[in-house]
Formats: structure tokens, C-alpha cells, sequence
């Protein structure tokens, strides 16, 4: 009997009454998730330009039939260590597997709304619980290799006939009926919903409700509209009944979000685990609080034994063999046939390989001039299209992608091939790794490596030209400025030594230009003469650590002098070769002349 829990009876115009009575009552009470009033969902987010608002008391599917099939009470495998908790894992139940198409296009979908909409929160699993009710996963991942489903779903005939009635709207263009609308695709959505929220998700430039990409983008839309956070159990209750406005309709869907929240798998496309049971199904079901009572049917009973003889003679059911005449659905598997789906799908895959990324390198606090690029291949080496790749920062670096993210994700092309945002360079230098894995299987990683280098100048000159000079046992009264430049431009925060040196002996009359130079490159370092203090006042002739502020300018500590008297040079040497010396000159102080 436990299939049977939750399962409606055919919504007849009574029904739908009951219906709207139980959620006009459950709004009054202010029940968590019922909307009071629908039109406050009229925007979508994520792509928050002024739209036509939903009619009031409208819904996505127009209240169409579901699959009441509620999930296995054994919750899926627990995620693997090392996992994100929003990827799905390899193991679990039948029912946990997600075929690979239906589950790239809600993670793609989740991916858009974060980056447009990031207050609304959108889970891909909530997409994914919602998949299933409405067409079980597009009928188990029976789509094409670009998303669109092999053949047409559509629920019944909106005609007021035991559902609502609303009169065509697409002229039949999307379910083929030109009297009544019908809900379309794998996340039924009727077309008057369609026209104001449809959205091409897959590029080709056409908003087909068949194809799954556009369907799960626009149903992300949908749920995140009126600026609702689906984080928050009120509004996530409402998004849903949005959708279908049942309160059993939600607590199915939030079963399925739950369980695929636990954990899910990958599998290929058209395998996936098709439900049965339909929300306007012919059975009736016990009451859940006496599930052993011989129920009230005993009053309905008698009904049966009299349309017992109406059953022979109306062998008009036998006669409407259009119900045997309709499986030109059945046969139209001359797609199934075509092998190139189960093929297609077969490219899951199984691993990644560097794309040609060039060498990832930057100074530090500028961008990136490459980026990472993975290809995604199957078994046989060829690419994979529509994987879904997510690129992690891994070591110790302050690097950042577009944004401030520490990881991405990204969708692999036709031709396999997925690239990472652009990549910021912060101020720690050194390497870290670009980690690329495909979203949620454990499959062999592929490490790119990145690094930062510091800062750098080509040029340094002094700041100022006054003669740098003191007596004895003082302080020079200059201090000592450098501005540092690269390719003509400011240099900030560029890293720079000060030496203190030895002037070396003089040279010889006639000597060029190119023996001063190497004159001052055999100066050696000082162990008397000008110094700088360290934090305990102690001399010290070497300062290291040194870095030039936001304008490419460095202002050296003060210098000391000791007892020693001559010429002494120091030396500046910045990141990137650029070098300064500059000539320091301690003399004693001229006495003056005696008078005659």
C-alpha cells in the first residue's frame, strides 16, 4: 500500500475545489509556503527586466496531473568525503540516479542563477525533485544529445474535463492544440507560462519548453521570482506551490528534493527510473489514518457490480483502438533505434585533460593573461559535450576567480572544452594549483599550476638631489627617496634592498665609464660608517623587506654616521633588476679660520 500514500484522486471540478479550499484555508491560517497571492511572482529572477505578471491563480502546469511516486524510505548513499554536499554521488538506489543530460542542465541552471540572482538560493536538486514529478526525469533522460526531448510530453487536455480549462493560447504551436492548452516538456509547463518565462539556456537561439536546458532555467526563473530565498522554508513552499497549487504536489516534490539532497548518481541518459503512479490515476486509495479499515467503498461496491454488465456491452473500449493506435509513440522509438542516443550518452565522461591552457602566471595584483582550460573525453578519447567542470584554488594563495570565487564551475562545448573564469592575482607570491574535476564523480583530477611573482621596476631614481652628508657621530639631515617605474608606469608595492657598501679604491687616471660602473660593483659591504637603526636601535647596513607605497615611492629610515669619516655608497635593488646608487659623504665639520 505504501506506493499508494500521497496519490490523489482524478481532479474532477470537485477535487479542484477541495483543492482550492484547502489551500485558501491553509493561507488564511498563514501555513508556511502558501501564497496568498500569486501575483507577487510575477518578475523572474535572475533576469529581472519587467515582464508580464502571472494571472492570478495561475500556475506553471495550470494544475496539471504528477507522478506521486514518492522516493525509496532507504535515502541514498551519504556523500564521500572529500565531495561537495550539492554533487551528486556514484552509488545509491535506482531511483537516486540522475540521467547525465537532465542533470547537466539543472546544475546549469542552478550555475546561472547563482551568478544573476544569488539571493534566491536555487538548489539544483529542488529542479531535479520537480523533474521527476513532472515527467519523471523527462522519462528517464530520453533526450536528444542537444537536450531536447526524443518525443513530445504532454499532459491531458486542459477542457475542464476532470482538470481546469483554459482555452488555447499558443495557437497550438507548442502542444499541438488549437482549441485547449496542454502542459509541455519535461518541467509541463502550459503555454501562457511559457510565452512570459521560457528562456533559451542552450544557445541555439529558440525557447523550446521541449528541450531540457531551456525548461530547468526557466523553471529556476519561475521559483525564484517575486524575490523569493529559497533557503527560507516559507518562500521554498511557496515557489513550489507556484508550480502546482497542491498541497500534496509539495509535500511530494519536497520528498524528492530531500532525497536527492541526500545524495544522487549520474547515469545515462534514457536509463533512468520511470515512475508510475499519476496523480489522475482511477484508484482510490484508503485513508492514510486507517490504513486496515474495509473502507467506506462498501456504499461503492454496489456501483461496480452494476457496471459489470455495462463493461460487455460497451465493447466501444475495445473498438476505440485509439489508445492501441497511439503507440505510434511507442513507435516512434525509431529514435531508441537510432543508436546515436544510447551513444551519445555513452560519452560520460570519464575523465579530463589539459586543453592547451598557456602558463598561468601573473604579477602580483594584476590579472591573469591565461586561463585554465580542460577538455572532457570519454573512454575512447573523444569529447564530451555539456559536462559540467568545477575549477578549485588549492594551496596557499590569495588569488581569486571573477568575483571573489575560490572555485567555478563551467560547462564543457561541443568540442569538450570548458574554460575557467579569469583569474586575479592577489599580493602573496609563489605557486598554488588550478584543480579541475568533473562536478560531483570521483573521477582522477587534473592540477594546473599557477604562480604569482612579485612586483617589479625596471627603473629607480632619487626622489630629490640635495648632497647627502653628515658629521661624525649624527644623522644625515636627508632623508633618502626612491620612485620605482615599469615599462614608464608607477611601480606600487614592489619589493626592495638596501645595502650600505665600502666605496671600492679609486680608479686610475684615464680609466672609462665601464670600470666606475664595476667600481661600484666591487664595493663591499660596510662593517663601520653609516648605518640605519634596527627596532632595538642596534646598526644595521642591510634592510630587507623594504616595499615602494601606492605611488612608486619608497622613504628610506633615517641614516646614521659613526666616527668614521670618507665616501660610502649605498646601493638600492629592486624586483625586477631595476638598481640606484647613491654617494653618502661623512666629513667633520670645518673650523673656522682664525683672524690674522
Amino acid at each position: 500500500m505504501a506506493p499508494h500514500i500521497g496519490r490523489r484522486l482524478r481532479r474532477g471540478a470537485t477535487t479542484t475545489a477541495i483543492a482550492a479550499a484547502a489551500v485558501a484555508a491553509l493561507s488564511a491560517s498563514q501555513g508556511p509556503g502558501v501564497p496568498s497571492t500569486p501575483t507577487t511572482d510575477a518578475s523572474p529572477s535572475g533576469d529581472r527586466t519587467a515582464e508580464a505578471s502571472t494571472p492570478p491563480g495561475d500556475s506553471a502546469t495550470g494544475d496539471s496531473p504528477y507522478y506521486t511516486d514518492l522516493p525509496p524510505l532507504k535515502s541514498p548513499a551519504p556523500l564521500q568525503p572529500g565531495t561537495s554536499s550539492n554533487l551528486p554521488v556514484v552509488t545509491g538506489p535506482a531511483e537516486a540516479g540522475i540521467p547525465a543530460t537532465v542533470l547537466a542542465a539543472y546544475q546549469q541552471a542552478e550555475q546561472h542563477l547563482r551568478d544573476t540572482d544569488p539571493g534566491c538560493n536555487l538548489p539544483w536538486q529542488l529542479l531535479a525533485g520537480i523533474g521527476k514529478v513532472e515527467s519523471g526525469q523527462a522519462r528517464g533522460g530520453k533526450v536528444s544529445a542537444d537536450g531536447t526531448t526524443l518525443s513530445p510530453i504532454l499532459g491531458p487536455v486542459l477542457n475542464g474535463v476532470g482538470f481546469a480549462n483554459i482555452s488555447d493560447t499558443d495557437n497550438g504551436a507548442y502542444d499541438g492544440d488549437t482549441t485547449h492548452d496542454r502542459a509541455v516538456g519535461p518541467m509541463q509547463f502550459i503555454p501562457s507560462t511559457w510565452a512570459t518565462w521560457g528562456r533559451d539556456a542552450n544557445g541555439d537561439g529558440r525557447k523550446d519548453p521541449n528541450n531540457i536546458y531551456d525548461a530547468a532555467r526557466s523553471a529556476g526563473l519561475y521559483l525564484c521570482a517575486g524575490g523569493r530565498d529559497l533557503a527560507v522554508k516559507g518562500d521554498l513552499d511557496r515557489a513550489i506551490l507556484s508550480y502546482n497549487r497542491s498541497t500534496e504536489y509539495l509535500r511530494t516534490v519536497l520528498s524528492w528534493f530531500d532525497f536527492y539532497r541526500n545524495g544522487s548518481h549520474q547515469v545515462p541518459d534514457g536509463t533512468g527510473a520511470l515512475p508510475d503512479n499519476r496523480s489522475d490515476d482511477d484508484r482510490v486509495t484508503l485513508p492514510v489514518q486507517n490504513p486496515g479499515m474495509p473502507a467506506t467503498p462498501s456504499p461503492a461496491k454496489p456501483p461496480t457490480s452494476k457496471p459489470k454488465p455495462v463493461t460487455p456491452t460497451k465493447p466501444t473500449t475495445p473498438t476505440k483502438p485509439t489508445t492501441p493506435t497511439k503507440p505510434t509513440t511507442p513507435t516512434k522509438p525509431t529514435v531508441p533505434t537510432k543508436p546515436t542516443t544510447p551513444t551519445k550518452p555513452t560519452p560520460v565522461a570519464v575523465r579530463l585533460k589539459d586543453g592547451g591552457s598557456g602558463p598561468l602566471t601573473a604579477t602580483a595584483g594584476t590579472a591573469f593573461a591565461e586561463r585554465a582550460r580542460i577538455v572532457a573525453v570519454d573512454a575512447t578519447g573523444k569529447p564530451v559535450a555539456k559536462v559540467t567542470v568545477t575549477f578549485q584554488l588549492v594551496g596557499d594563495t590569495d588569488a581569486r576567480f571573477t568575483g571573489g570565487a575560490t572555485s567555478a564551475r563551467g560547462v564543457s562545448g561541443a568540442d569538450g572544452t570548458v574554460t575557467a573564469p579569469a583569474l586575479q592575482a592577489g599580493e602573496k607570491t609563489g605557486t598554488f594549483t588550478v584543480r579541475a574535476t568533473i562536478s560531483g564523480r570521483p573521477t582522477t583530477a587534473v592540477d594546473l599550476t599557477a604562480k604569482v611573482t612579485e612586483r617589479q621596476a625596471d627603473t629607480l631614481v632619487r626622489v630629490g638631489d640635495k648632497e647627502l652628508t653628515a658629521a661624525p657621530g649624527t644623522e644625515f639631515a636627508e632623508l633618502i627617496g626612491v620612485k620605482a617605474t615599469h615599462k614608464g608606469v608607477l611601480a606600487p608595492g614592489v619589493a626592495v634592498t638596501a645595502t650600505l657598501l665600502a666605496p671600492a679604491p679609486p680608479a686610475e687616471a684615464g680609466a672609462d665609464a665601464d670600470a666606475d660602473a664595476g667600481a661600484e660593483t666591487d664595493a663591499k659591504p660596510l662593517d663601520k660608517g653609516p648605518y640605519f637603526k634596527d627596532a632595538e636601535g642596534k646598526p644595521v647596513r642591510v634592510l630587507t623587506g623594504l616595499t615602494t607605497g601606492k605611488d612608486g615611492i619608497l622613504t628610506l629610515p633615517k641614516l646614521h654616521a659613526d666616527d668614521t669619516t670618507g665616501t660610502f655608497l649605498l646601493r638600492l635593488e629592486a624586483a625586477g633588476g631595476a638598481t640606484l646608487t647613491v654617494e653618502l659623504t661623512v666629513k667633520a665639520p670645518q673650523e673656522a679660520t682664525p683672524a690674522p
